[in-house]
């Protein structure tokens, strides 16, 4: 037996006779006791070690993982005959032992494949870690699995050597980043991993790159020409049997219950359990029929309001019963049946949250239902209101509770009689149906088709008067209601119901009452069967002898046929005889579609099918004989119903008829069948009124066919055969697949003891034109991260052998949190709801999007340098003129005389001094809004020339000399500056460190201060302490700094004489800041560009000695550098300084200091304008009684080094206009390194327009202006008017490594057409100018610049340029709680980091929805994404991310993020 066995496992590897009579001896050993499980093991391992070479590779955790203590006693019971069969402990309910052996083979296919395992943090591991995990050998709960064997042979597990991810410590070889950095980290080296196995695509390659203009057009699949084609005849219409005439057929329903409650009142119609499986109450026919009378009575003549019956004939009625109470749910429903009411039996509502719970409301609402009838029990038992009323549940009508236990019944008047009509075709009940997207539709059955269908069960079940018969079903609906309440009245019935509750608890309940009733007909499902073998201590002394018929009301699902099997299998010597099983086949809207007839009412023999999964998937029917992998076995539903017609048509579009050979819908016309949705007409006619055609188009029949939603086909002997569900049916490219059966397979991958089995969803999404599947779990508890991970690359691997598909995303949940539909099970659309909602909170997923999205665009191939008339951005749109725009001619407004006299701000001082000397130019506010310190002209100048002085004589620097000012934003930082200059050295400001975050703040200045040459530094007191601390030791070299000058008091001492620099060429300054690319660049400012620069500030924004302006800006570089520390000097201005860092501590400060100066012109950086979005949004009402008013503002201009962020300026605007800020008045200014200015919108101009480009076509370099609204568009908005060309332009980078080649490239760059003589500077900016229809102030038409992003910034992915801001906004609507997200590459691949702002369970709710909206709206796949907490993401001063700090933190593990997922 063993050698069978061995061979079933290993069919490639035949043994030789000798080596199978030492394994049967070794089993036998081991069964007698004679020889541990570990010596078995170690001799069998020896044995075999020469035919499996897998072995060798297989983790010996792996090998012991499948046994079960106490194994020899659990087989004792089992006959010889059965060990061969049955294969293992594991649960049969989901597959044929075919189907476990085609994953195991699958599974052997794929070699050592190293997978990244995702990292996760520590507190996020809901359940309990690796060091706290128990093995399950020692478990106390019954092990989750079936026939009683247990599996010795550890060859049968699937062969994969493990694919667990690398363990928590693991570092690869040294990786180097991008820049040539090595990076030895956990990080590099998962990517490495995820790189590996990215490069063997399994998709088919990609044709080759497209050449073109503009649209990038998606992949469509093209059809395989090798697939298979259905070649068979077309099936005609198939008719049932005719239905038998009888007699003494009661006219309806209702006259067959008032026969037998009138003739038969002792009759026993219903027998209600308890948990405990005690028979509580047994209805008589009698008390039937007099219970629904009364009941019947009280409905038409008790119930009103304001005098009027509460209720007429056709009304619609909810009747809410729990599974428990089948003996209130008969009474009722007769009860609404006799008053010609419409009963609509619903679940219990248990909280207000119920999955798909609301939609039932909806249902209720549609069918104008006002009544519900319940239990006392459950009355009470349901959610109160305060007033204790029963809640309004989400989207329920408000309804009227009515207990119909008889003390709330009126006896019927003498003269009342109820009408006993004959079946019509009014309605005579509602069925609630839920679809796959989740919207609940109700499905009227008339009174005639309810007859008509008892009719047709009663003659192929072969139901005869008075017979027993086990429900185990919900009651309320389907085959339950069908067999329970309504055939079984027509027959006189006896039927036991067995409650959900007790299967729960004694899963045997319902095979025992077969026996103690002996009951001949059961009704259940295969979870019903497969339940009943978990329990094997009670099997012996139960008999199913009885039993001639055993109706599988889910016969149709993929999994039935294994657990039918397997159930036979062991009750087969309990008496149950093979042909009882009749599984069938229903749907909701057609009722029962196909019974198999037991042989005694002549039905054929049953027949079975294994099918090549593969041509299913393309809709074709093979017998499979060769492949034996990738099959799926079906069994017949038997023959269609008494009196029906039957046929089989497409699936999609016109209903023509199939081929015989092809899987398609089964429709069904016949008097028993749903009439329609009620209230929607669109899809009843649809579904309830096809026509099903000949290939020619011609009808079938003159009667209208009801499509059924299952997809089959007929076989031989006219049975039918059911693959699949339309609910279930995932179109993958071209290809169907059926979500059952992707469960089974999930189910057959071993260890099974991750996840719970039964818990499983399988649904599909569509993501960027096509469905993709996704696959959700729960987890068990006690599972370690590394196990779930492995069984979850094993599912992939199983699937995808076996389905030919990818799983877009599959996700473990923690146990128990999963919708429940109301008796077991999972509710599919509510989960795939949670999924796209970013709510299901997995606690592990993995993405595949790298193997199942293959329809993205074609990568572009880089185009040949293009000639200057063509469109590329930085040329005008279709390319009519080369895009150049000059601003306005400076020299030109004002006397050349005094900007002769102006050309060195030294200079400039020196004469305000004399002229103005009293005239303030600085007043600088601290937090609580008072002037902290003030500068007139003359104090300036005086304390310029004592720092001057102190250069000299202190620090006896030379002309030349370069000096670092290190100081807090403030009136010093702008003396200091000048007395370099009245000294002849060179200032470079510097921000000072942090002293709370040393570590990253002082290398920093460390490298400004030794990149720019530096021979002092000048600061205060307090930071130079800072700098010589101890603290300051550990972060840099403190030995190395040049003098240290502090200049808090300086001796009085008058200076010999100002520097003169001798040409205006000379350098006055330099410029240094990070960019955010993360690099240092110094930028060298002379004395002529510092004063064109002043110039053109003045003119634009019209400064004069009388203005005042308020700057909210940081003082170190760029635009707020010169505005702080040079424009007052140079036009006279007085500024009011708000130092940003202020802000921190009063948020409301730079405003109000604009309202109480009365400022027309303030500056301020996008940072700012976000913390007073952020911080004042709720307060604008405290700030107007404060008396705040910005009506004075005619121009607050936002610096930045970017792509003006519209919506922040857009709220801000909106959030302010309360306080009476002008809509015109906020504009932005673009400058960058090389040009601090390019363009201001100054107070001259018109106002900034907003342009809307495609993104899809900026991608390509190009430009394409579109309509606001339409897809893929992006708002531009005008970064302000233009100087380019301009006589401020920087002189030159200034950095240590002096790259010359850099900086020709960058400020000498002359053009290759038109003018090649000037010199011009690139930005490092890409952009477009187009010319507007607006004038400005001189009458001329103003040329537009739209800046799109930094050219360091851009990614280039797929051979197209991409830039992070776009990606990133995308990213931040995917989910409310991503706070703030960046993104970068790393070897090619997309690296997406979210800040989470929520609880750390939701932070792989974002992995999909990240991965999901990067595909729809960019086609570009996520490589890693990454969570982490708030405020990881590196952010300068200005505002900006710093998104390569990020790269090099994530890349040498320093983020500590909350979940990082790899993409596979």
């Amino acid at each position: 037996m063993a050698a069978e066995r061995g061979g079933c496992a290993l069919e490639a590897v035949p043994l030789p006779p000798e080596v199978r009579e030492s394994l049967a001896e070794l089993e036998l050993e081991l069964s007698e006791g004679d020889i541990t499980q570990k010596g078995y093991e170690k001799k069998r391992a020896k044995l075999l070690a020469r035919y499996i070479p897998l072995i060798q590779g297989v983790d010996p955790s792996l090998q012991a993982e499948n046994r079960v203590p106490g194994s020899s006693q659990a087989t004792a019971g089992v006959s010889k005959q059965q060990k061969s069969r049955s294969t293992n402990s594991r649960d049969e309910r989901f597959r044929s032992d075919v189907h476990t052996e085609a994953v195991q083979a699958a599974l052997a296919k794929y070699k050592e494949r190293k997978m990244p395992m995702p990292s996760k943090r520590r507190s996020v591991l809901v359940h309990s870690s690796v060091e706290t995990y128990t093995p399950p050998e020692n478990h106390s709960a019954p092990p989750d699995v079936t026939t009683g064997l247990v599996e010795y042979l550890h060859h049968e597990r699937p062969q994969v050597a493990s694919v667990r991810g690398v363990p928590r410590g693991y570092s690869s070889s040294i990786l180097e980043t991008a820049d040539g950095v090595p990076v030895n980290s956990r990080v590099s080296s998962k990517i490495q991993q995820l790189l590996n196995t990215l490069k063997r695509p399994k998709r088919p390659p990609l044709k080759e790159f497209f050449v073109d203009d503009f649209e990038e057009l998606l992949e469509v699949q093209q059809p395989d020409p090798n697939q298979p084609k259905p070649e068979g005849n077309q099936v005609n219409v198939l008719k049932g049997e005719p239905l038998g005439v009888v007699t003494n057929w009661p006219p309806s329903l209702l006259a067959a219950l008032q026969r037998w409650g009138t003739t038969q009142p002792k009759a026993p119609c219903l027998t209600a359990l308890d948990t405990t499986g005690k028979a509580i109450y047994t209805l008589t026919y009698g008390k039937l029929w007099s219970r629904s009378l009364k009941l019947a009575y009280t409905l038409l003549n008790k119930l009103t309001t304001k005098n009027e019956p509460l209720l007429k004939p056709g009304d619609r009625v909810a009747l809410v019963f729990p599974n428990s109470d089948p003996v209130m749910f008969m009474v009722a429903f007769y009860g609404c049946l006799l008053a010609e009411l419409i009963p609509v039996p619903i679940e219990v509502p248990l909280t207000r949250k119920d999955a798909g719970s609301q939609q039932i409301g909806f249902l209720l609402g549609s069918c104008g239902v006002t009544l519900a009838l319940t239990t006392d029990a459950c009355q009470k038992g349901l959610p109160k209101a305060q007033t204790g009323e029963v809640v309004t549940f989400k989207g329920w009508p408000r309804l009227i509770w009515f207990v119909i236990d008889g003390k709330h019944l009126a006896k019927p008047t003498k003269d009342w009689h109820p009408q006993v009509r004959d079946a019509s075709a009014e309605i005579a009940y509602i069925e609630y149906k839920t679809s796959k997207e989740g919207s609940t539709v109700g499905i009227t059955v008339s009174h005639a088709s309810m007859l008509a269908h008892c009719h047709a069960l009663t003659q192929a079940c072969g139901y005869s008067e008075a017979e027993t018969l086990t429900n185990v079903l919900d009651f309320k609906r389907e085959a339950g209601l069908w067999h329970g309440v309504l055939t079984s009245v027509m027959n006189r019935m006896h039927v036991i119901s067995i409650p959900y509750a007790l299967m729960k608890v004694n899963p045997l309940s319902w095979i025992q009452k077969v026996c103690s009733y002996k009951a001949r007909v059961a009704v259940v499902k295969s979870r019903d069967m497969h339940w009943s073998l978990l329990a094997q201590r009670d099997q012996r002394d139960v008999s199913l002898s009885s039993l001639r018929m055993l109706i599988v009301a889910d016969g149709a699902n993929p999994w039935s046929i294994s657990s039918c099997d397997a159930f036979l299998n062991v009750f087969q010597s309990r008496g149950l005889r093979p042909e009882v099983i009749c599984p069938c086949a229903s749907s909701s809207e057609a009722l029962t579609v196909a019974i198999r007839r037991p042989s005694e009412l002549g039905g054929p023999p049953p027949g079975k099918a294994v099918l090549s999964m593969n041509c299913l998937s393309f809709g074709v029917i093979r017998v499979d004989t060769e492949e034996k992998l990738s099959v799926l076995t079906v069994q017949d539903v038997g023959q269609i119903m008494p009196g029906a017609s039957m046929c089989v048509v497409k699936v999609d579009g016109t209903p023509y008829l199939c081929k015989a050979d092809e899987v398609g819908e089964i429709c069904v016309n016949s008097g028993a069948t749903g009439t329609a949705y009620f209230g929607l007409l669109g899809i009843t006619k649809n579904v309830f009124e096809a026509i099903p055609v000949t290939a020619a188009g011609i009808p079938v029949s003159d009667q209208p066919f009801t499509r059924t939603g299952l997809l089959g086909f007929v076989g031989p002997d006219y049975l039918v055969f059911v693959v699949g569900k339309l609910d279930g049916l995932m179109t993958v490219s071209g290809r169907r697949h059926n979500a059952d059966d992707v469960v089974a397979t999930a189910l057959a991958v071993e260890p099974m003891k991750f996840v719970y089995r039964g818990r499983i969803a399988v649904f599909s999404v569509p993501v960027l034109h096509d469905d993709r599947i996704v696959l959700v779990a729960e987890q068990r508890p006690d599972a370690s991260e590394e196990d779930s991970f492995q069984w979850m690359s094993r599912v992939l691997q199983a699937i995808d052998s076996i389905h030919q598909v990818g799983v877009y995303c599959l996700a473990l949940v923690p146990a128990n949190t999963l919708p429940k539909a109301p008796l077991g099970g999972i509710h599919i659309s509510e989960t795939k709801q949670r999924f796209l909602e970013g709510a299901l909170h997995p606690c592990n997923v993995l993405m595949c999007p790298h193997t199942c999205v293959t329809n993205l665009p074609k990568p572009r191939q880089k185009q040949p340098d293009v000639g200057p008339a063509s469109m590329i951005v930085g040329n005008l749109v279709a390319g009519k003129r080369i895009a150049q725009a000059s601003g306005r001619d400076v020299s030109q407004l004002e006397d050349n005389d005094q900007a002769r006299k102006f050309l060195y701000l030294a200079d400039v001082l020196q004469w305000r001094a004399q002229t103005t000397p009293d005239h303030p130019l600085f007043l600088l506010l601290n937090s609580k809004g008072t002037v902290a310190s003030t500068a007139s002209c003359i104090q300036l100048h005086k304390r310029a020339e004592r720092v001057a002085v102190a250069l000299m004589e202190k620090g006896r620097l030379n002309v030349g000399d370069h000096v670092a000012l290190v100081y807090p934003p403030g009136v010093d930082l702008i003396a200091t500056f000048y007395g370099c200059l009245y000294a002849g050295c060179v200032p470079i400001t510097v921000r000072p460190p942090h002293p709370q975050n040393l570590a990253t703040t002082l290398p920093t200045v460390k490298m400004i201060v030794e990149v720019s040459k530096s021979a002092c530094i000048l600061t205060t007191q307090a930071i130079m302490k800072l700098l010589r601390s101890k603290e300051a030791a550990a972060a840099v070299d403190i030995k190395t700094w040049p003098t240290i000058l502090d200049t808090d008091d300086m001796p009085k001492k008058k200076l010999a004489n100002v520097f003169r620099p001798t040409s205006p060429d000379m350098l006055a300054y330099l410029d240094f800041s990070v960019s955010t690319t993360g690099i240092l660049a110094g930028v060298k400012m002379s004395h002529a560009a510092t004063s064109a620069l002043c110039r053109s500030i003045k003119l634009q924004c019209e400064l004069y000695p009388s203005r005042q302006i308020a700057i909210c800006l940081d003082p170190y570089c760029g635009l707020g550098f010169a505005l702080w520390c040079l424009c007052s000097i140079y036009s006279g201005h007085q500024s009011i300084l708000v130092p940003p860092l202020e802000l921190e501590s009063n948020v409301s400060l730079w405003l109000s200091a604009v309202s109480q100066y009365k400022v027309r012109v303030t500056f301020c950086s996008y940072s700012v304008m976000e913390m007073c979005t952020k911080g004042l949004g709720t307060q604008t009402d405290v700030l107007r009684m404060k008396g705040v008013n910005l009506s004075c503002v005619r121009t607050c201009m936002v610096v930045a080094e970017e792509r003006p962020r519209i919506t922040l300026t857009q709220s801000f605007s909106k959030l302010f206009k309360d306080l009476g800020l002008s809509a015109r008045a906020v504009s932005t200014t673009f400058g960058c390194r090389v040009n601090v200015a390019i363009c201001l919108q100054g107070t001259a101009g018109p106002d900034p327009t907003t342009v809307y480009v495609d993104m899809r076509a900026l991608r390509h370099d190009r430009v394409r202006l579109v309509e606001r609204g339409s897809p893929h568009s992006l708002p531009l908005m005008e970064s302000g008017k233009i100087w380019v060309s301009s006589p401020h332009n920087a002189t030159g980078y200034y950095t240590v490594y002096g790259e010359e080649a850099l900086h020709a490239d960058h400020f000498t760059a002359r053009l290759s057409f038109g003018d090649t003589q000037t010199m011009w500077a690139r930005t490092g900016y890409l952009g477009f100018l187009r010319r507007t229809e607006l004038t400005d102030a001189s009458g001329e038409r103003h040329d537009a610049l739209y800046v799109v992003g930094s050219l360091d910034e851009t990614l280039e992915l797929r051979g197209m340029r991409y830039h992070p801001i776009d990606i990133e906004t995308s990213v931040i609507r995917a989910h409310k709680s991503i706070a703030e997200c960046a993104v970068f590459t790393w070897t090619n691949l997309l690296v997406v980091v979210v800040e989470l702002e929520g609880s750390e369970q939701e932070a792989l709710d974002l992995v999909a929805l990240v991965t999901n909206v990067v595909l729809e709206e960019h086609y570009l796949i996520v490589g890693v994404v990454v969570i982490v907490d708030p405020g990881v993401i590196p952010i300068n001063s200005r505002g900006e991310k710093q998104r390569m700090h990020l790269r090099d933190g994530f890349l040498a593990d320093q983020l500590d993020p909350i979940y990082v997922a790899y993409n596979m």
